[in-house]
């Protein structure tokens, strides 16, 4: 049963993410929806332990939240190299 939620939580909050017009909050909190749900379903089909299944979900939650704010904005922020970043258009 625990591995079955995560995908029907996914399809169900994408699903209602095509019905409605998003806030960016919302954006960003489907990014973080469907990026933890793509760690849980990858963790789970490499055959990962629970700690690597952990790390794959909030990996894939902040990848997410990322991608959806990037989207939105329509800047991506760049590596300088020194540890400073630029932000410009993806």
């Amino acid at each position: 049963m625990k591995k079955l939620l995560a995908p029907i939580a996914l399809v169900a909050a994408l699903g209602t993410a095509g019905c409605q017009s998003l806030s960016p909050q919302d954006q960003a909190n489907l990014g973080l929806l469907a990026g933890a749900g793509a760690g849980l379903i990858t963790a789970n089909a490499l055959n990962a332990n629970a700690n690597w299944t952990i790390l794959a979900a909030l990996g894939g939650a902040a990848v997410g939240t990322l991608v959806a704010r990037n989207m939105q904005t329509g800047n991506c922020a760049y590596s300088n190299g020194d540890g400073t970043y630029t932000v410009r258009p993806c």
